[in-house]
């Protein structure tokens, strides 16, 4: 059955131009069928549910372009020693919290995401759209290696498979070949593009900051695999070494990137590849380990310069939060976007978090899941939309209260909240 939703009087930001109009938006299913200044006439016989925006502001959803829907809420005790059913509902009531803070569409970037997904696209649960990635492929040793230091095998001798790669949190691999299988087989499970961890990372136990992960034969192995499917890899990684591995190599997505040097920073604009980061700082996580925070603080350390390098070689900048491990910080996600503020305007924020993070999950091609363009307020764009008490572009903190700012949020052209 068709739906109508008609939304009067908001002023409009579209995702992309700094300046906002004031009008009226027909919502058709879906899609954004209309966009007039003036009135728009709709059959009441159609059931048209009509909402009065008052003036109130209008934009797209939000968009975490390195969200982890089910590491982000499990802690890592309860990863490694709990039923994974348990984790899984977890995951699945953090969606629908993700989704109330405004974010109506995530890049997962890595971890078994693809139920959840399914659960929400059929509607058996409220959550964002996802992007999944599936499982992390990591090497032995590297930042997806997350097993026991009393876990020795782990793949190829028909011994008992890690728990990570169990709970389809990680392929822990070796070889072009086998790196070609783990990216096939997130291919298989639906995988929108295919995660890779090229350097060492904080969360992880057995990796410095600074150490090069796979071989460029390998790193070249899965990117060939997901061009074959017409997709792309991004990867993980801090240093300027392992960027400049996964460049050449082909990789399109840098996620991090905290600790590269100037040269590379140029590498990366020149490539045309992504760089995905976050403002992180010494609060947004907290690790078990003196040696885990030790090379979280480091990484902190490289934000600020970072932000500038990025700034300077005009690189195509996306957002993301990359929360781990932590249920109590999830909460924070719409913090990471204020933090911005030390580095961009409102509007360059804004446009990052909608209409540039879309352009970035749009680059999996033939595997994206949504067909249709997200992350702006045009006619024929997918429908997710939110609808804010106050002027987003003035006040970007209004954001951190999405209980009480955000009063409206549409996705895929049905209302999740509505507290007019």
């Amino acid at each position: 059955m068709d739906s109508r939703i008609l939304i009067n009087d908001v002023e409009i930001f579209n995702g992309q131009d700094e300046a906002t109009a004031r009008g009226n938006i027909l919502i058709e299913n879906d899609r954004i069928r209309q966009i007039s200044a003036g009135p728009i006439p709709v059959d009441p016989a159609a059931g048209t549910q009509v909402l009065d925006g008052r003036g109130r502001f209008l934009m797209p959803g939000l968009i975490d372009a390195h969200w982890h829907a089910y590491l982000c809420c499990n802690t890592m005790t309860d990863l490694l020693s709990s039923d994974p059913s348990f984790t899984h509902l977890v995951a699945g009531r953090e969606a629908e919290a993700t989704l109330q803070r405004g974010f109506t569409a995530i890049r997962d970037a890595g971890g078994p995401a693809f139920g959840l997904k399914r659960a929400i696209d059929t509607g058996l649960l409220p959550g964002p759209r996802i992007f999944p990635s599936g499982a992390m492929i990591s090497q032995t040793s590297g930042h997806g290696d997350f097993r026991m230091i009393y876990e020795r095998s782990h793949t190829g001798c028909g011994c008992e498979a890690a728990h990570v790669q169990e709970i389809g949190a990680s392929w822990i691999v070796d070889g072009p070949d086998a790196v070609t299988t783990a990216a096939r087989e997130n291919l298989r499970q639906g995988a929108s593009q295919i995660k890779l961890m090229t350097g060492g990372g904080a969360a992880s136990l057995y990796d410095p900051l600074d150490v090069t992960e796979f071989f460029a034969s390998e790193i070249e192995a899965a990117v060939q695999a997901a061009e074959d499917w017409g997709t792309y890899v991004m990867v993980h990684v801090y240093h300027s070494r392992g960027i400049a591995r996964a460049l050449k190599a082909g990789v399109r997505s840098i996620e991090h990137g905290h600790l590269m040097d100037e040269p590379t920073m140029e590498m990366v604009a020149e490539s045309g590849a992504w760089l995905c980061m976050q403002p992180f700082t010494a609060e947004d996580n907290t690790y078990p380990s003196p040696v885990q925070q030790a090379k979280h603080l480091q990484i902190c350390e490289g934000t600020d310069r970072t932000y500038e390098l990025a700034r300077k070689y005009k690189v195509r900048l996306a957002w993301g939060t990359d929360l781990l491990f932590d249920p109590a910080h999830t909460k924070n996600q719409n913090h990471g976007i204020v933090k911005l503020q030390k580095w961009f305007s409102n509007f360059e924020i804004l446009k990052m978090v909608t209409s540039g993070n879309a352009r970035l999950l749009a680059m999996s091609g033939a595997r994206n899941p949504y067909p249709g363009k997200l992350g702006v307020i045009e006619e024929g764009a997918l429908a997710d939309l939110l609808l804010v008490e106050g002027n987003v572009l003035r006040n970007l903190g209004l954001l951190e209260d999405p209980a009480g700012n955000i009063k409206v949020i549409v996705k895929n052209g049905t209302i999740y909240k509505n507290t007019l």
